[in-house]
């Protein structure tokens, strides 16, 4: 069991990668964020999640108010963007942030049917 900051941090996890109607009792719980897998990586990829992101959490996680969030595509993983959240609490006046790892091609090292 963990309280305070990093209860925060867990919940935020779980929320970005909970799909819709996952849970039973609350479909309306996560962001489409799997719904970008596929997408051409590019601005308009980026500014879509951020989007996603803002909106799950100004209804799902109202202890935290977000300050910025940045996607860049990592550069020495191809196929994985980082997600950097940065956010307040205002119950213990805190600055806060973290960096969640979203993979576009979880499978990328794989050889192609017919390659050496």
């Amino acid at each position: 069991m963990v309280q305070g900051e990093q209860d925060i941090i867990e919940s935020l996890h779980i929320l970005f990668s909970t799909t819709l109607c996952e849970r039973t009792m609350l479909p309306a719980y996560g962001c489409t964020l799997e719904h970008e897998v596929f997408e051409t990586i590019g601005v308009e990829l980026f500014s879509r999640i951020e989007d996603l992101l803002k909106r799950a959490i100004l209804f799902f996680e109202p202890r935290i108010l977000v300050i910025d969030i940045v996607v860049e595509e990592d550069e020495s993983n191809s196929g994985q963007l980082n997600i950097s959240l940065s956010y307040s609490i205002p119950q213990t006046n805190t600055r806060s942030n973290m960096v969640y790892p979203f993979y576009l091609l979880e499978g990328s090292n794989v050889r192609q049917i017919g390659s050496p």
